[in-house]
């Protein structure tokens, strides 16, 4: 029995078992983490029927259904968490209900779950439909036909709103802002008066009318949008709501499962393309996901010429020795140091000091305000490629070790130069070593969140890095980032309850994000591969 027990630990079986199960248990990990996080996002958007509640005292409770557990202390009892919404109304958005106090529970359809662009949603039942005091519709059936067929219009006033605010009273400011910059520079030189400074205050008198009939024009916009619509809440409790703050009015204990889907769809759309509101535990990511992505790019642009180089140098020219091995084991060693102290590098050093002297260079008339000298995609950018760098040096390194040395040899025997050599032939060959480098920085970079707090990012960017006023890209704004969103999100908003199902579904939509980005270079990884048949990672 103890030949047949050697015999078996000398044949390698435990190990091969041993090496199986901790495979087959962090793939469960992976799979049981991934399928928590699309188990949670996925029915976010998937609307909910309303219940309404009568409870033994005679209470009312409307809302949807959120949440079952068991009552505290009390075995075999359980309570259930309303949606109740309408927090100008109550003051909380959520309310836990014993299943023993609820004597009756109905699904009515004439309630509606109104958004709107405030205060999150209304639930309640449609008891008219006004405009400028005078009745349109009376009861929840005609009530609701009645705001569905002003709602486009309601639309296209909030469509004319927001142009007008962004695009052209934007443009106004920008260029209100450069002429006083513009005066500020001019008084810097010794110049208050002349030819020149009266061409500039004309102009900023054009500007400040045209600003003028913009606001005008807004004014009466919004004068234009009187209808309103009464919405009848528990307790007997109104609110009368301009259709212009009314985003989408729906009845979904009515709605069809084509219905539903529509929704759903439609919801997805407005989260990928649309802008946060409340604090954003509602609306879109745009920003988030615009900020994510090229905040990843300038990284990326960045951080592979100079990862590259580097491990050029150290593998093809360096004098091997004390020196170079030094300096490979502190690169190796700064692929562990604290993500945060890197974020404090890039404050002190990108920020302060560049940005600084940037500032007081270039944009002395902007000052005290800093233009440079405060955080901002670009010095994010520059953060994280100094985070991931060593990323990129030691994975090429591994590629440059594995080319064969006879393939230099032969090049330099025909008569190439050491240059030729190192950009005909060992370049195009270690480059799928490269982009396996820089697959592990880009998908390092975009989960990064300490370091980007303090160089750059916000929880809400008026304004995107890129936009319609020269010079397009503007690397000194300062912007959002999904990391960040997931983190103001789960553990700064004021609401928690309502901001949960936002932090699963912007996990998965950064983990989708980096996936697509890193399925890109492994793409062109593998065509790379194909092409030069040589040995590589």
């Amino acid at each position: 029995m103890s030949g047949k027990a050697s015999q078996l630990w000398r044949g390698g079986e435990p190990f091969i078992w041993l090496t199986g199960g901790a495979l087959a248990l962090s793939l469960l990990l992976v799979v049981g983490l991934v399928a928590l996080i699309v188990g949670n996002a996925l029915g976010f958007f998937w609307p909910t029927n309303v219940a309404r509640l009568t409870l033994r005292d005679g209470k009312t409770l409307t809302g949807q259904l959120v949440d079952r557990e068991p009552v505290p202390a009390e075995p075999g009892q359980y309570r259930i968490k309303l949606k109740v919404a309408n927090r100008d109304l109550y003051g909380a958005d959520f309310q836990w209900v014993d299943e023993a106090k609820i004597a009756r529970r109905d699904d009515p359809a004439d309630v509606v779950v109104v958004e709107r662009t405030e205060w999150g949603l209304l639930i309640g039942s449609i008891k008219e439909v006004r405009e400028g005091g005078r009745v349109l519709a009376s009861g929840p059936v005609a009530g609701l036909a009645e705001v569905r067929r002003r709602l486009p219009s309601a639309a296209d006033a909030r469509r004319d709103i927001k142009r007008l605010e962004k695009s052209e009273i934007g443009a106004i400011n920008h260029a209100q802002e450069k002429i006083r910059l513009g005066l500020k520079r001019l008084e810097l030189q010794g110049v208050t008066r002349g030819a020149e400074v009266d061409a500039l205050q004309q102009e900023l008198g054009r500007l400040q009318a045209r600003y003028k009939e913009r606001e005008a024009s807004l004014a009466e916009i919004r004068g234009g949008q009187t209808a309103s619509v009464m919405v009848q809440a528990d307790d007997g409790k109104e609110k009368d709501l301009p259709l212009l703050q009314v985003l989408r009015i729906d009845a979904p204990n009515a709605m069809g499962v084509l219905g539903k889907g529509a929704y759903y769809l439609a919801h997805v759309w407005e989260f990928v393309s649309g802008d946060p509101r409340e604090s954003n535990t509602e609306g879109g990511v745009f920003p988030a996901i615009f900020g994510t992505v090229m905040m990843v790019m300038i990284m990326s642009v960045i951080v592979a010429p100079l990862g590259v180089l580097a491990a050029f140098y150290l593998r093809e020219y360096a004098v091997q020795g004390t020196f170079v091995s030094a300096v490979r084991i502190a690169v190796n060693n700064l692929a562990g140091v604290p993500s945060i102290v890197f974020g404090v590098f890039g404050v002190g050093f990108f920020i302060y000091v560049v940005g600084g002297t940037i500032d007081r260079f270039f944009y002395a008339e902007a000052l005290p305000t800093p233009t440079y000298g405060t955080g901002g995609i670009l010095w994010a950018s520059l953060t994280l490629a100094l985070l991931t760098v060593p990323v990129v040096i030691v994975a090429t390194e591994e590629g440059l070790a594995s080319i064969p040395r006879g393939m230099r040899e032969g090049s330099l025997a025909l008569g190439a130069t050491k240059l030729e050599t190192t950009l005909r032939m060992v370049l195009p060959a270690v480059m799928p070593s490269i982009l396996t480098g820089l697959i592990l920085a880009m998908a390092r970079a975009a989960g990064e969140v300490a370091p980007l707090m303090i160089t750059g990012v916000v929880k809400l960017a008026p304004s995107l890095p890129l936009d319609g006023f020269w010079p397009f890209v503007h690397l000194d704004r300062k912007f959002m980032h999904l990391g960040f969103h997931i983190y103001d999100v789960g553990f700064q908003s004021p609401n928690v309850d309502a901001a949960r199902p936002m932090v699963f579904i912007t996990t998965l939509l950064l983990l989708l994000i980096v996936v697509l980005m890193n399925l890109f270079a492994i793409g062109l990884r593998h065509r790379l591969r194909r092409t030069y048949a040589v040995s590589a990672l």
